[in-house]
C-alpha cells in the first residue's frame, strides 16, 4: 500500500468532501447493521400475534431504513468518486509540470511515448481505485468492522470461533495481493511498450509508407498487443483466484459455525431470533471481505501504477536554478562569454562535444557558427539556453554565470528558431503565440508579417485561426520555418539564435526572410549556424568550429585569406552551387 500513500496529501486538501464521504460512508453502513436488529426482534416478538401493530411499526422502521441506506449510499458514490477524479486531475496536472520542467537528459534515455503512457493509462488505472474501488473497500471495511462487533454482542462463543477462522483467509489475501501488484506492474509496462511503439510509427507516417513498411509495422505493433494481453491475463488470473479462495474460504468458515450455532438453537441456548440475527451479521462479514478480496485487487494494480508515477515524480533534473539564484543585471545587453568550455553529452560514451572553447560576444554583434556536422555548432545553442550544464569552463550572459541564475530568467533573454520548427496541433495564432503568451492579436500578425508569413496565413482557410494539423503537417517547410521565425521575433528577446533558419526555403523566400531577419537582428545579439555560408557573409564575425574546437575566426573575407577550414568549405560548396 506504500506507493498509495503518495496520493494521501492530494486526498486532505478537500477535507469538506472527505468529511461529507465519510459521514455518508458511516451512515449508509449504520442502516446496513441495524437490519439484523430488526429481524431478531420480528422473529422473538413480531409473530406472537398479540399485537399486529407491532409489526407494522417494525415494517415502517425498516422503509425507513431503507430511505436513508439509499440517501446515503448515493451522497457516497458522489462524494468518493468526485474525489476520485479530482485527485488524478491534480496527479495528471503535477506530474506534467514535473515532466515539463525536467532536463533534456531525461528525454534522451526514456521514451517520450513510454511515458506518455504512464500520464495517461497509470493515472487512469488510479481514478478506478480511488473511485469506485475506495468507495466499495471503505464501506466493506465498515461494514465488517461493525458486523464483526455486532457478532460479538450477539454471541461472544461463536464469534471467537469466526476470529479463529480470519487468519485462514487473511494469509492468502495478503500473498495474492502481492502477486497482482507485480503483475499489474508487468502489465502496464507492456501496454507503455506498445503505445510507444504506435506513437512513434504513427509520427512517422509518411516515412512508414514511403518505405512500404506497413505489414512489418502492423506485425511488431500486434506482437507488442500480445505480450501485452498476456501479461493482463496473468493478471486476470491472479486476481480470479484471489477471489475464488477467499469467497470460499469464508462461507466454508461461516456454514460451519452456523451448524454449531444450530445445535445451541435446538438445545434451548440460544433463541432463533437471535441465530437469525448472528446469521445476517455472519453474512454481512462474509460478503464485506468477500468484496474486498475482489476491491484488494483493484487497490493492488492501483498501486502498480501509483508506484510507476512515483517513479516519475521522484526524477530530478540535472539542470534547475540554484537556492540562491544571481541575478541578471537590468536592462538585459545580450552579451555572451563561453570560457574555456569543455562539454560531453552523458549518453554518448564521454566523447568531447566542445573541448576548451572560448568566445566573446558583444552585446549587438552577429556572429555566425560554421563547421562540418558534428563539429559543436548545436552544442553550443543548448548551453547557452542551459540544456545541459559544461563539465568545465564557463558560459556567461550578460556577465553571470549560466547555472548560478535563475533558469526562467536566463531563457526569457533568448528567441530560438531551431532547424526543425516544433509546431502544434492548434491554431496559427496559438503557434506564433508561443513565442509569447501574453502577446496581443495585433502583436502576432505584426510578427507575422516581418517573418513574411502573413500572405500565406491569410491565404489558408481561416486565416491566423486555420487549425495545423500534428506537428504543423499541414504546411510546407518553408512555411513552418516562416511561423518559427515569426514565434521568435514576437518573443522580443535581446539574444536572438538562428539555427539553419532558412534552411527550408526556396530562394525567393530566403530571400525576403533574410531581409525581415535582418531588421529584427538590428540592436541584437544574434548568433547564427549555417552550412550555407552565402547566409553569414554578412556576419561581424565567422567562428570555425572543427571536432569540437575552435579552429579559427574571422569576417568572411579573411578566412577565405587564410585558406584554412573555412575556404575549404567555401569552395566546395560555392563550386557546387555553381554546377547547380
Amino acid at each position: 500500500m506504500r506507493p498509495l500513500a503518495r496520493l494521501w496529501p492530494y486526498i486532505v486538501r478537500y477535507k469538506p468532501m472527505v468529511a461529507l464521504a465519510f459521514a455518508a460512508l458511516v451512515a449508509s453502513a449504520g442502516a446496513m447493521l441495524v437490519l439484523p436488529l430488526a429481524v431478531r426482534r420480528m422473529i422473538d416478538h413480531g409473530f406472537s400475534g398479540d399485537d399486529s401493530a407491532f409489526v407494522d411499526q417494525y415494517f415502517v422502521m425498516l422503509l425507513a431504513i431503507g430511505g436513508l441506506l439509499a440517501v446515503a449510499s448515493a451522497t457516497r458514490f458522489y462524494a468518493v468518486n468526485w474525489l476520485g477524479e479530482r485527485v488524478v486531475a491534480d496527479v495528471r496536472r503535477d506530474v506534467f509540470a514535473h515532466l515539463a520542467r525536467l532536463s533534456p537528459s531525461f528525454f534522451e534515455v526514456n521514451h517520450s511515448g513510454e511515458v506518455m503512457s504512464r500520464l495517461t493509462a497509470d493515472t487512469t488505472q488510479i481514478k478506478a481505485a480511488a473511485g469506485s474501488a475506495a468507495s466499495q473497500a471503505l464501506r466493506n471495511m465498515v461494514m465488517l468492522a461493525g458486523s464483526v462487533v455486532m457478532m460479538f454482542v450477539t454471541s461472544a462463543k461463536l464469534s471467537g470461533l469466526i476470529v479463529a477462522v480470519i487468519p485462514i483467509v487473511v494469509l492468502p489475501l495478503i500473498a495474492y495481493g502481492r502477486v497482482v501488484r507485480r503483475l499489474s506492474r508487468t502489465a502496464q509496462d507492456t501496454l507503455a511498450d506498445a503505445s510507444a511503439f504506435a506513437g512513434e510509427n504513427l509520427a512517422a507516417v509518411q516515412t512508414m509508407q514511403a518505405f512500404t513498411y506497413e505489414r512489418g509495422v502492423i506485425a511488431r505493433f500486434a506482437q507488442a498487443v500480445e505480450l501485452s494481453f498476456e501479461a493482463a491475463r496473468a493478471r486476470m488470473r491472479a486476481r480470479a483466484g484471489l477471489t475464488a479462495i477467499t469467497i470460499f474460504l469464508v462461507f466454508a468458515g461461516v456454514v460451519g459455525i452456523l451448524w454449531y450455532g444450530a445445535q445451541d438453537v435446538l438445545a434451548g441456548t440460544m433463541t432463533a431470533g437471535r441465530l437469525g440475527q448472528f446469521v445476517l451479521y455472519s453474512a454481512f462479514a462474509a460478503g464485506a471481505l468477500g468484496e474486498l478480496s475482489e476491491v484488494w485487487g483493484e487497490v493492488q494494480q492501483a498501486a502498480g501504477s501509483a508506484e510507476r508515477l512515483s517513479e516519475l515524480l521522484d526524477e530530478r533534473s540535472d539542470i534547475a536554478t540554484p537556492a540562491d539564484p544571481k541575478p541578471l543585471p537590468q536592462p538585459p545587453c545580450g552579451e555572451i562569454a563561453f570560457k574555456n568550455v569543455s562539454f560531453a553529452y552523458p549518453t554518448r560514451g564521454g566523447e568531447q562535444a566542445l573541448e576548451n572553447v572560448s568566445f566573446d560576444v558583444a552585446p549587438g554583434e552577429t556572429v555566425a557558427l560554421v563547421g562540418p556536422s558534428g563539429a559543436g555548432k548545436s552544442t553550443v545553442f543548448s548551453l547557452l539556453l542551459r540544456f545541459y550544464d559544461p563539465q568545465k569552463g564557463q558560459v556567461l550572459i550578460d556577465g553571470v554565470r549560466a547555472n548560478r541564475t535563475d533558469l526562467h530568467d536566463l531563457r526569457t533573454r533568448m528567441a530560438l528558431v531551431p532547424q526543425e520548427p516544433a509546431l502544434f496541433a492548434d491554431t496559427v495564432r496559438e503557434n506564433i503565440r508561443y513565442g509569447a503568451p501574453d502577446a496581443t492579436d495585433a502583436d502576432i500578425e505584426a510578427a507575422a508579417k516581418l517573418a513574411y508569413a502573413d500572405k500565406f496565413i491569410a491565404a489558408l482557410p481561416e486565416g491566423y485561426e486555420t487549425h495545423l494539423g500534428e506537428r504543423g503537417i499541414t504546411l510546407s517547410g518553408g512555411q513552418r520555418q516562416r511561423i518559427a521565425i515569426a514565434r521568435a521575433i514576437l518573443r522580443d528577446a535581446p539574444v536572438l539564435l538562428l539555427d539553419e533558419a532558412t534552411s527550408a526555403l526556396d530562394a525567393e523566400s530566403e530571400r525576403e526572410v533574410q531581409q525581415a531577419l535582418e531588421r529584427v537582428m538590428e540592436g541584437r545579439t544574434t548568433l547564427v549556424i549555417a552550412h550555407r555560408l552565402a547566409t553569414v557573409q554578412r556576419a561581424d564575425r565567422i567562428l570555425v568550429l572543427n571536432e569540437g574546437a575552435i579552429a579559427e575566426q574571422g569576417s568572411h573575407g579573411e578566412l577565405r585569406k587564410k585558406r584554412g577550414v573555412y575556404a575549404r568549405l567555401a569552395d566546395l560548396q560555392f563550386a557546387a552551387d555553381a554546377v547547380l
